[in-house]
């Protein structure tokens, strides 16, 4: 099977063409965001952005250290004393106008992504929705963090339960998400009446900062929305004044369990609350019953989009031996058909570059060892010969009789690898999906109702999806267990993490 490559696209596509194609140039910032201003770092030291499909330099920001954060806490809580006040449906009105600034921006957010992320340009629009709806979402219920007034075991006492702000969250957001990872986050924060230093990770700051633009033109109030930008070389050290600063209250990181455990630990020196939604090795099982076209075609959605680099994306795909042979001959055709790899703004391309050069070399050190211990390449498997000049590009690759041994199955694969393991038995599949400390999501097919619920049980996962890869909105809960992390983002209850519960208890005559 032949994959399909536009050859030599991106070569000839020149980002800085593509950034100059932005409508709203205000959108393309190159400053930090800090109090309501747009600035620099102190040292004026700044860092390249790079598109990874072209290695072109993009745009470049400041680079900013431990003081330059502390200005920035400084602002966020001169500015939480005036949000904490404002009612839930004031902060909802803003929020809502934030939400609708970026829908009428989505394709210039969508380009700018793009060109820092390398995701292709549909995928690019359908993060920038995605985030909105988090925006729109917790504004609305901003209006609706309700507490309680609990029936008092006592005469002469009436007990009330209110929820109030924690106060200033430090955020730390990923680089294959840019806008919906912080909006997802910043949404609920704000809504509950937080204020905000986030740090966007080095790859992808542009997103973020487009953001903060919108953010002002909505309306929010200056050091309501901080964003500190800072290079690989500052990035341990914002980090742990985020987790140590005593006048931050919560952490929200998103990212590797490695990392996650380092933030956390340092967090309880002072106790503050952390959401931490870390790395995760998800099961994909197809059983016998399945529909094996249907299972197919949600796991290309559900393992190659944005290039395999999504934490709940499937990384080990277990079809039961009467349907393997036929399972992967579906896939492998589907993906040689549907995949096309160029330049996310190329048209047609649906299938990007990987945005570090150390995910590839990861994914590629992953595929060596997995044959090594006897896997076999059935489709992909190198990097495309038309691309090998021009960015981190890395093809589909579907591997099959992959042992249990072999690297990728007890570590999260952040890249465009689709292992293929068989299995016999409802019994062995559920022990060898539930093995090992990740346990962020978890998906299986299957036609029978009452293995459907049985199984949606035994997963030892946050996050189940049944006869569906499609498992994220902003109105469902979304996290993990286990070691992919605490908390949830979403949903009703992802304005819990950002509340404190106070109990007023009234003694009356």
């Amino acid at each position: 099977m032949r994959l399909q490559t536009q050859p030599g696209v991106s070569a000839k596509v020149n980002s800085l063409d593509e950034l100059a194609v932005i409508k709203d140039r205000a959108l393309v910032r190159h400053q930090a965001y800090v109090d309501g201003a747009w600035v620099g770092a102190a040292s004026k030291k700044v860092f390249e952005v790079v598109d990874p499909a072209t290695l072109d330099v993009i745009g470049s920001v400041p680079d900013m250290d431990v003081g330059d954060v502390r200005q920035a806490v400084g602002a966020a809580m001169r500015a939480f004393e005036t949000w904490r006040r404002a009612t839930g449906k004031e902060r909802a009105v803003v929020l809502r106008r934030w939400s609708d600034l970026i829908l009428a921006n989505r394709d210039d957010l969508a380009r700018l992504m793009t060109l820092e992320c390398g995701k292709p340009r549909g995928e690019a629009l359908g993060e920038v929705a995605y985030g909105a709806s988090y925006i729109e979402w917790f504004g609305e219920e901003a209006k609706r963090a309700y507490g309680d007034v609990v029936p008092s075991t006592a005469h002469g006492t009436r007990a009330v339960v209110m929820k109030q702000p924690v106060g200033v969250v430090g955020v730390i957001t990923p680089y294959n998400f840019p806008n919906a990872m912080l909006a997802r986050k910043v949404g609920a924060a704000l809504a509950a009446g937080c204020t905000v230093v986030a740090r966007p990770a080095h790859e992808t700051p542009l997103s973020a900062l487009a953001l903060c633009e919108l953010a002002e033109r909505a309306g929010i109030p200056p050091g309501v929305v901080n964003v500190v930008t800072c290079s690989a070389e500052h990035t341990p050290a914002v980090g742990r004044e985020l987790t140590t600063n005593p006048d931050i209250r919560k952490v929200s990181f998103t990212g590797s369990t490695a990392v996650g455990k380092l933030l956390m630990g340092q967090a309880a020196g002072t106790m503050k609350r952390v959401s931490m939604e870390l790395g995760g090795n998800a099961p994909f099982i197809v059983f016998e019953d399945a529909d094996v076209r249907k299972a197919a075609e949600q796991l290309i959605l559900c393992k190659f989009r944005n290039s395999g680099q999504t934490c709940i994306c499937a990384n080990r795909v277990y079809v039961h031996d009467a349907v393997h042979d036929e399972f992967v001959e579906a896939f492998t055709g589907m993906v040689g058909e549907r995949l096309r790899i160029g330049h996310g703004l190329s048209e047609g391309t649906t299938f990007g570059p990987m945005i570090t050069e150390r995910g590839l070399l990861k994914t590629e050190e992953q595929l060596e060892h997995a044959v090594q211990a006897g896997a076999r390449v059935v489709l992909g498997g190198k990097r495309p010969e038309a691309y090998r000049e021009h960015g981190y590009f890395f093809e589909p690759t579907v591997l099959v009789d992959v042992p249990d041994s072999a690297p990728m199955t007890c570590e999260e694969t952040f890249g465009p690898l689709c292992p293929i393991y068989r299995f016999s038995s409802e019994e062995e599949v559920i022990r060898r999906a539930n093995a090992g400390l990740a346990g962020l999501a978890g998906y299986f097919f299957s036609r029978d109702v009452d293995r459907v619920f049985r199984v949606a049980e035994a997963l030892e996962v946050g996050m189940v999806g049944a006869n569906t890869a499609s498992i994220g909105s902003e109105v469902v809960p979304f996290g993990g267990i286990k070691e992919s992390g605490m908390g949830r983002e979403g949903s009703r209850y992802g304005m819990d993490d950002y509340l404190n519960i106070k109990l007023i208890n009234f003694g009356v005559e």
